[in-house]
């Protein structure tokens, strides 16, 4: 009996110690995980802290500018340059082809009379071809004396081309006495030498400029204009024209160029290059009420010819003005946000603004492109 007491109280102590250490186990396999966990969190990268989005705003969708209707003056121009140029003023230039200019006898800027000796060629050569034909024609002239003596005793025929000989060597002289006056160049009026691109002893074309004489006391606006704007330009127009040093003056369109003996308009001149001596002549020319008295001849300029103008025009800026095909349209911002297209009539159009004849009035507003 004393055995199986023994026997029972080992066995039951002996499943309590084992749960004992069961739960030891338990817990120290517990705790050893733990630790675990938490060293390989440790060991684990940081994650990065979740970035606050709310401050950030979305952007907005980019309107497209919006524009009034306006009434305004509405004009087109055309443009050119220029220079201030005399009234009076004239190219002077020799006729005599292949010949040295001797003499000046003038400088640039020097004032000149009416007949005054400008320059000269040299022609020593054709004055001593004339004094020889000058003595040869004295001989023709004693023997058409003879000849005229025995006109009842010669034939008619003979007599007559004993004339006509003798009128053409005493035209010849005449011709040669001629071209030898012409190598003398003289001021055709009173004024002031404005160019002179030539120096002596330099071999002179037929028509090259000498030298150009202006009236200083008669200064008019010489513009060039291009072909296809000058067929736009008519007499009177009203001219804004912008003097370089001097501001800007208001003027009138005078005289459109004068075509050439070659059909050309020259419209600009061509500063007396090649065989074409400059004129006044070659350029539109613009009266100015009140020319600014710091001006001078030769003064740089540029114009606007106003050629079409319309008073209280219906305008739009030509960003506004859409088109598809033959279709011209807008679109009209209304007041609620919304857009509506509308067909318009365009008349006009600057390098700006566009009329609307029809389809809008001022006031409203347009979408642009």
């Amino acid at each position: 009996m004393s055995m199986k007491w023994w026997t029972a109280y080992s066995s039951a102590n002996n499943t309590s110690v084992a749960k004992r250490k069961n739960r030891k186990t338990a817990t120290l396999l517990a705790a050893l995980a733990l630790s675990v966990a938490l060293t390989g969190c440790s060991l684990l990268p940081s994650e990065p802290e979740e970035e606050d989005l709310s401050a950030i705003q979305l952007p907005k969708i980019s309107e497209k500018p919006k524009y009034d209707v306006e009434s305004k003056t509405l004009e087109t121009t055309v443009q050119g340059s220029g220079k201030i140029m005399s009234t009076q003023e004239k190219s002077l230039y020799f006729t005599l082809e292949g010949k040295r200019l001797k003499k000046l006898y003038i400088q640039p800027g020097a004032d000149v009379e009416a007949g005054q000796t400008i320059a000269e060629l040299d022609v020593d050569d054709m004055k001593k071809q004339l004094r020889n034909q000058t003595l040869a024609f004295k001989k023709t002239e004693l023997t058409m004396k003879q000849t005229l003596r025995n006109k009842d005793e010669m034939d008619p025929i003979e007599f007559e081309q004993a004339m006509l000989s003798f009128e053409e060597s005493k035209q010849a002289l005449a011709d040669m006495q001629e071209d030898i006056d012409k190598a003398v160049l003289v001021a055709p009026f009173s004024g002031k030498v404005v160019s002179l691109p030539v120096q002596e002893g330099a071999q002179i074309k037929a028509y090259d400029t000498i030298c150009i004489v202006a009236n200083p006391s008669s200064l008019v606006v010489a513009a060039s204009i291009s072909k296809d704007d000058l067929a736009k330009v008519a007499l009177g127009m009203e001219v804004r024209v912008d003097i370089n040093s001097a501001g800007q003056v208001k003027g009138k369109v005078k005289q459109l160029p004068i075509p050439s003996a070659d059909g050309q308009n020259g419209n600009g001149g061509n500063g007396g290059q090649g065989n074409k001596p400059e004129s006044i002549n070659d350029f539109t020319l613009i009266e100015v009420a009140d020319m600014p008295k710091t001006v001078v001849r030769g003064t740089p300029l540029s114009v606007s010819v106003i050629v079409n103008r319309k008073e209280n025009a219906t305008t739009i800026p030509l960003a506004a003005l859409r088109t598809i095909g033959v279709r011209t349209y807008v679109q009209v911002a209304e007041a609620d946000g919304s857009k509506r297209e509308v067909d318009v009539e365009v008349g006009q159009q600057t390098s700006t603004d566009a009329e609307i004849i029809s389809g809008l009035t001022p006031g409203q507003k347009v979408v642009g492109r």
